[in-house]
C-alpha cells in the first residue's frame, strides 16, 4: 500500500508545484507575508516530490515501442473460433422445424471470456435476423434503461423523437414486444446476475414462432440454468483456456507472434502461464506487463515471484485479483491517478473518451509536455491504459478513435479497492461506501444515489476539499448542500442527476476554480446566471437539457474550450473574445445577428463546428457572412462541420436561389476546409457535379448527407480517397452507382434507390469496386414503379451483395 500512495502522489504533486510557482510570480508574490508561506512550502514539497519520484521509478518500465500495435493484435481472438463455431451452429439449428425462441445461457468465472464468446457467436450469426440487440445488465440493473437500449438498437426509427420521458417499465416492454412481435430477432443479455433480473427482462421477448434466439451470460449457475427453461435450451459452461492455447494468446501479446520465445525464457513462461490457469484476462494482464520490460530471465522470474501462488486455484477470485492488482502497481505514477478517476463511474458503464480526458485535464492529472498540448497527452493516456488493458474499448471510429470505454467488472474492484486505501475518491449511495466509517478528507466524491440521510450526513462532513463532484442518479436533491461548501472543487458534473431543477446553484460563481461543468441529461432550464464568473472555465455542457439560450455574459469566459449545445442558440454577441473555443454546437445562424456570424470566422481554433442555417431571401445576406466566416476557418483546424436546415442557399454574384447547389458549396468546402474529416449537411437538390467536388476532400472520412429532390437520372460517383462511411437520405430518391477505384476504404453504405430511374441499367449498383465494404443499407423508392420492379430491384441488390468477396450485411427498406 506504501508504494501505490507513494504513486498516487507523485502524480498530484507535479501540477501543484508549477501552480505554487504561478502564485509567486503573481499578484499573490507580492504580499510579503504570503510570499514566504508559499516559498516555504514549494521548497518542501519540492523536496518530497524529488524523493518520491526517486522510490517510484526504482522499478519504473521500459516502454516497449511495439506497444501501439496491441490494440489491433487483440482482435485476433484465440482459443474461440471452436466454441463460436459450434454454438452458432446450434443457434441456427431447427429452422425449417421448430419456431421456438431459443435460449443459449454462457456460464462462466469473471474473466474467463463469456462476454468475447457471445460477441463473437452474436457477430457470426447476425445476418440471419430481421434485428439484433447487445446489452449488459450488471449487479443493479436498471430494467427500463435496459430495455429501452433495446428498443434503440431493434428500432429502425430513433425512439429519442418521442416524448418517452413519463414511460415506465410496462410502457418500454409493451412498445418493445410490440417492435418485435412479427420479427426474428437475435438479443444478447449480457452478464445476468440474478433470476430476478432475467424474468424482468425475459417477459420483454415475445415468443412469436421466429425462430429467435437470445443468448445470455452469467458467472451464476442457477441463474444460468433459469435461463434454460425448455428443453429446446442450452447452458454451455466456460472452459479455461488449453495450455496451447494459453501459450498462443501469451506470446502473441509480447512478441507478436503466436509461437515465438526465446529458448530461455521458455520455463519461466511456463510457470506464469501456469500461474494464470487459462484465465484469459489474467493472462492478458500479465503479458501487457511484461511487454514493457526487458525480455530477460531475471526480469520475468522477478514477476512471477510477484504473483506468488494465488492463481494456482484455477477459478480463484482472490488469483485474478493479484494479478490485476499487479499490473495496476506496475502503471507509472500518472497513469495510476488516471485509472483510479475511473472509480467515480458505476459497473459496466460506457465511459465517454471525450468527456472523461476533459476531466483529467481539469483535475490537473496532465502536465504540458514539450509539443504536445494537454488533450494531445490526455488521449495518449486513455489510449495507453487500453494498450495495457487496464480498460476495455468500445467501438473504433473510422479515424482510429476509440469513442468509450468501459472498466472490465474484476478491474473495478481492484479499482475502487486502491481508491479505496489511497482515499483517492469517496463513492455513497448504490450501496456504496457509508460515510459513518469515513473519517478522512473527501477529495473527490462521486454519488450513485441520494436521499434525504445521505444529505443529513453530508452537511455534518468537510467539504471543501472536494475537488470534483459527480452525481449520476439522485432521488432527493433538495436537501443536498449548497455549492458553498465546495470551495476547491474543480469538476461539478451532473450528468444524468434527476431532480436538478430542484437544486438551488445561485452560488456557483463562488467556486472560482471550476474547470468543468456538465449539466448534460438534466431538466435544468436555464443556467445559473452568475456561471458567467466562471472565469477559468474550460468545458460546459448543456446537451439534453431544456437550457434554449445562452446568457449574454458567456463571452466573458475566455478560456472556455468546450461549449456543447444540441438546441438552436443564438450565436452572443462578443464571441470573437473567445478564441480558446475549439468546439462550438449548435447554433442556429437565422436566429443569430450579423456582426455575430461574421465573428465566428476569428475563432482559428475551432475543430469542430454545428449549425442551423434555413435558407430564405430574408437571411441572404446572414448566408454570405457565413460563407465567408467559414472559408477563414477553412485554413485552420477545423475537422467536423455539421449544417442543418433546409433549402440552404448561398448566393453566387447577384442571383439568389431556393436551392443550395453543390458546385457553389464545392467553392468553400473544396479546397477550402481541406482538413474537413466529418461533413454533414442538407440540401434541396443532389446534383452529380457537386458530388465530384466533395469527392476531391482528402482527409474526408464521414459524409453523411440528406437531400430533398434526386435527380432522375444515373449519378455517377468518383474520388473520396479516405471515405469510410457514405449516408445519403432523402425524401425522394436517387440512383447512385460507382466506378472502379472510388471509395477503396469504404465499409458503411447507406443511400435510397429510385427503382424506376435504375430499371434501364438492370439495378445495377456496381458496389463489386467498393473492396473494403462491410454493411450496405438500400432504401428502394416505389414512386413511378410496380410492385414487380421493386421486388426485382431487392433481388438484384442481393444478388450483387451475394457475390461481393466480402460477403457485407445487407438491409433493403421499401417507402
Amino acid at each position: 500500500m506504501v508504494q501505490t500512495v507513494v504513486s498516487a502522489s507523485v502524480g498530484a504533486l507535479g501540477p501543484l508545484l508549477v501552480k505554487l510557482a504561478g502564485l509567486l510570480a503573481g499578484e499573490y508574490g507580492r504580499l510579503k507575508g504570503v510570499r514566504r508561506e508559499i516559498r516555504c512550502l514549494q521548497s518542501e514539497l519540492t523536496s518530497m516530490h524529488a524523493a518520491l519520484k526517486e522510490y517510484t521509478e526504482l522499478e519504473d518500465p521500459i516502454v516497449d515501442p511495439r506497444l501501439h500495435a496491441f490494440f489491433a493484435e487483440e482482435t485476433h481472438l484465440v482459443g474461440v473460433d471452436g466454441p463460436r463455431d459450434d454454438l452458432s451452429q446450434w443457434m441456427l439449428e431447427g429452422n425449417n422445424s421448430s419456431k421456438h425462441c431459443k435460449v443459449l445461457s454462457i456460464v462462466g468465472f469473471g474473466g474467463l471470456g463469456k462476454t468475447t464468446l457471445a460477441k463473437e457467436v452474436y457477430r457470426k450469426i447476425q445476418g440471419h435476423f430481421h434485428c439484433w440487440a447487445f446489452v449488459s445488465v450488471s449487479q443493479k440493473p436498471d430494467i427500463k434503461k435496459i430495455i429501452k437500449d433495446v428498443i434503440s438498437q431493434v428500432s429502425c426509427k430513433d425512439l429519442s423523437t418521442n416524448d418517452t420521458s413519463d414511460w415506465d417499465e410496462k410502457k418500454y416492454i409493451a412498445k418493445l414486444r410490440e417492435l418485435l412481435n412479427d420479427k426474428r430477432y437475435l438479443i444478447v443479455i449480457d452478464d445476468v446476475w440474478s433470476t430476478q433480473a432475467w424474468n424482468a427482462i425475459k417477459c420483454a421477448f415475445p415468443e412469436n414462432n421466429c425462430t429467435s434466439r437470445i443468448i445470455a451470460t452469467t458467472r451464476i449457475i442457477d441463474v444460468g440454468k433459469s435461463c434454460c427453461q425448455s428443453l429446446e435450451d442450452r447452458m454451455y459452461a466456460m472452459e479455461a483456456l488449453s495450455d496451447l492455447h494459453s501459450r498462443r494468446l501469451f506470446f502473441k501479446r509480447i512478441f507478436s507472434s503466436d509461437d515465438h520465445c526465446p529458448d530461455m525464457l521458455n520455463e519461466v513462461s511456463s510457470e506464469i502461464l501456469k500461474k494464470c490457469g487459462g484465465l484469459p484476462l489474467a493472462i492478458i494482464s500479465i503479458s501487457s506487463l511484461l511487454a514493457n520490460r526487458p525480455a530477460v530471465k531475471e526480469e520475468w522470474e522477478k514477476v512471477t515471484r510477484s504473483i506468488g501462488y494465488a492463481l494456482e486455484n484455477r477459478q480463484s477470485l482472490e488469483g485474478l485479483n493479484s494479478i490485476l492488482s499487479l499490473s495496476y502497481n506496475d502503471l507509472p505514477p500518472n497513469l495510476k491517478a488516471c485509472l483510479l478517476y475511473l472509480s467515480i463511474f458505476p459497473e459496466d458503464y460506457f465511459i465517454d473518451r471525450e468527456r472523461l480526458v476533459r476531466r483529467w485535464i481539469a483535475e490537473g492529472f496532465i502536465s504540458v509536455e514539450r509539443g504536445q498540448c494537454q488533450q494531445e497527452i490526455a488521449e495518449n493516456y486513455f489510449y495507453e491504459l487500453i494498450n495495457k488493458s487496464m480498460i476495455q474499448a468500445v467501438d473504433i471510429g473510422y479515424d482510429g478513435k476509440v469513442p468509450y470505454c468501459r472498466v472490465h467488472d474484476m478491474m473495478l474492484e481492484i479499482i475502487i479497492s486502491k481508491s479505496s486505501e489511497d482515499n483517492f475518491t469517496i463513492m455513497v449511495g448504490g450501496g456504496q461506501t457509508n460515510l459513518t466509517n469515513h473519517h478522512r478528507l473527501i477529495r473527490r466524491l462521486s454519488i450513485q444515489h441520494i436521499d434525504q440521510e445521505l444529505s443529513s450526513a453530508l452537511a455534518n462532513e468537510d467539504l471543501s476539499h472536494v475537488r470534483s463532484l459527480t452525481i449520476t442518479s439522485s432521488g432527493c436533491l433538495k436537501h443536498f448542500p449548497c455549492l458553498g461548501k465546495f470551495q476547491a472543487l474543480r469538476v461539478l458534473d451532473f450528468q444524468g442527476c434527476k431532480g436538478l431543477e430542484e437544486y438551488n446553484m445561485s452560488n456557483i460563481d463562488k467556486l472560482f476554480q471550476l474547470k468543468y461543468v456538465s449539466l448534460r441529461n438534466t431538466k435544468i432550464s436555464e443556467l445559473p446566471p452568475r456561471i458567467v464568473m466562471l472565469h477559468d472555465l474550460e468545458t460546459l455542457d448543456i446537451r439534453e437539457t431544456n437550457i434554449q439560450d445562452l446568457p449574454a455574459g458567456i463571452v466573458l469566459l475566455t478560456k472556455l474550450q468546450y461549449l456543447l449545445t444540441d438546441k438552436r442558440v443564438k450565436i452572443p454577441h462578443g464571441i470573437c473574445n473567445m478564441r480558446s473555443l475549439q468546439v462550438f454546437s449548435s447554433f442556429d445562424i437565422n436566429k443569430s445577428s450579423l456582426d455575430a456570424v461574421e465573428e465566428l470566422g476569428n475563432l482559428t481554433r475551432l475543430r469542430e463546428l454545428c449549425f442551423w442555417l434555413d435558407g430564405g431571401d430574408q437571411y441572404k445576406m446572414h448566408g454570405e457572412i457565413l460563407l465567408s466566416s467559414l472559408c477563414k476557418l477553412g485554413s485552420c483546424k477545423l475537422k467536423t462541420l455539421y449544417i442543418y436546415g433546409w433549402r440552404l442557399t448561398f448566393w453566387d454574384g447577384g442571383s439568389m436561389s431556393n436551392y443550395i447547389y453543390l458546385p457553389q458549396v464545392s467553392k468553400w468546402i473544396s479546397p477550402g476546409l481541406t482538413s474537413l474529416a466529418h461533413l454533414k449537411f442538407s440540401l434541396a437538390e443532389l446534383i452529380e457535379e457537386g458530388l465530384r467536388s466533395l469527392g476531391e476532400v482528402p482527409s474526408l472520412l464521414i459524409l453523411d448527407m440528406t437531400f430533398h429532390t434526386g435527380p432522375k437520372e444515373k449519378l455517377t460517383i468518383i474520388g473520396f480517397p479516405c471515405l469510410r462511411e457514405f449516408k445519403l437520405f432523402s425524401t425522394d430518391g436517387a440512383y447512385v452507382t460507382f466506378t472502379k477505384g472510388v471509395m477503396p476504404k469504404l465499409e458503411i453504405l447507406e443511400l435510397p434507390f429510385d427503382v424506376s430511374v435504375a430499371k434501364p441499367y438492370g439495378f445495377c449498383l456496381d458496389i463489386e469496386h467498393l473492396p473494403c465494404l462491410k454493411e450496405i443499407g438500400v432504401s428502394l423508392s416505389k414512386k413511378g414503379a410496380t410492385l414487380s420492379e421493386s421486388k426485382a430491384a431487392a433481388a438484384a441488390i442481393k444478388n450483387e451483395v451475394g457475390v461481393h468477396p466480402n460477403h457485407p450485411k445487407v438491409t433493403i427498406s421499401r417507402k
